[in-house]
């Protein structure tokens, strides 16, 4: 098995050189300059992360949704029963999730993998048991994981991310399902931004005025005990095992195995975006292979994005989560990579340029 400290040594930062190539390319193709907007610079950032320009277009995708239970759920963070988890999971077996009918519209696979859910899972086509631990303990009262938890976490999303791209993956997005793990995510986005809860805590699943208060009130509660409430005093391994949850760790090595193997990892919302926080406080040059799929409605998810200097491709107001807006984003980025491949240049088609 390839360990956390080998998988961020084998990650690189964008190549200069094919990034200088990608945007000289952009220059030739039979369009006004700049006239495709944020997809040129997605095809740019696509060379640089694979090293060569044209850039591979990201095809086929491969969905990879965590699951994991939070011991914070019995703070009352959330309307919803704790074996909802385990029961989505079975959801997304099945095929009936809306991850399911986005990933059939985009030709991606989907696999779910057990971290962390607070029961025993049958085994079942398209189910990788990984479970660390039934569960993390309340961070509200101290650590969630152990630190030794949240680096075998880790390494189950390196793992998946390596599995997948050797079963012919070629870009990777993130799912997650766990009750209350937008808890833990606002918790995470706190802890590495320096926010105040209040900022970035918002209503996960449709919680009403005074669930929401508590929530705040616990994320807060989560920050003090842990000794959080100082933007970049802890180590990012030790935020993570505090306040995240199972699921948030794993996403954070799926992010850093795709990295480390030169292939996009697309990101959904909060719960990513939580995650790669994690994962580029381990490994700064990680987010050169990852893509902002969207923003979600749920606050923290901007306040993460600003800070991890990434940009989403679309904005729905989405908040369910499973990796419904970094699927839905998958064409665009495929999009971006293929104009690089198959767009004339003005030479090639014989046409003019704009006079200078």
């Amino acid at each position: 098995m390839i360990t956390l400290e080998q998988t961020i040594a084998a990650i690189r930062p964008c190549d200069p050189e094919a990034v200088a190539a990608a945007r000289a390319h952009q220059e030739r193709l039979t369009k006004p300059r700049g006239s495709l907007g944020v997809l040129e610079e997605v095809a740019v950032r696509l060379a640089g992360a694979a090293a060569v320009s044209p850039p591979p277009v990201p095809a086929p995708a491969a969905l990879a949704i965590f699951a994991a239970d939070h011991g914070v759920h019995a703070r009352g963070v959330s309307p919803w029963p704790q074996e909802v988890t385990q029961q989505m999971v079975g959801n997304f077996l099945a095929g009936g999730a809306v991850a399911n009918a986005f990933a059939n519209q985009v030709g991606a696979t989907v696999r779910v993998v057990d971290v962390g859910v607070a029961a025993d899972l049958p085994a079942a086509p398209g189910l990788a048991i990984r479970k660390v631990a039934y569960g993390t303990a309340d961070l509200s009262r101290g650590p969630a994981m152990t630190r030794e938890q949240a680096v075998a976490a880790l390494e189950a999303g390196i793992a998946t991310a390596r599995e997948l791209v050797e079963e012919g993956a070629r870009c990777l997005v993130t799912g997650d399902m766990g009750i209350a793990n937008t808890t833990a995510s606002a918790a995470l986005i706190c802890a590495f931004t320096g926010r105040d809860a209040a900022e970035a805590t918002g209503r996960g699943t449709g919680v009403d005025d005074e669930t929401l208060t508590r929530k705040i009130e616990v994320v807060r509660e989560g920050l003090r005990v842990n000794g959080l409430l100082r933007e970049g005093a802890v180590p990012g391994l030790d935020i993570l095992a505090a306040v995240g949850g199972l699921e948030h760790a794993a996403i954070a090595g799926f992010i850093l195995g795709g990295a480390s193997l030169r292939v996009p990892v697309i990101l959904d919302g909060v719960i990513a975006g939580s995650a790669a926080l994690a994962a580029a406080a381990l490994a700064p040059d990680v987010l050169d292979h990852c893509v902002a799929g969207h923003r979600s409605a749920e606050p923290g998810h901007a306040v993460a994005l600003a800070h991890l200097g990434l940009r989403p491709l679309v904005e729905l107001e989405l908040r369910l989560g499973e990796g419904t807006g970094g699927l839905l984003a998958h064409p665009l980025v495929c999009a971006a990579a293929r104009v690089m491949h198959e767009v004339a240049t003005f030479d090639s088609a014989g046409v003019a340029e704009k006079e200078s």
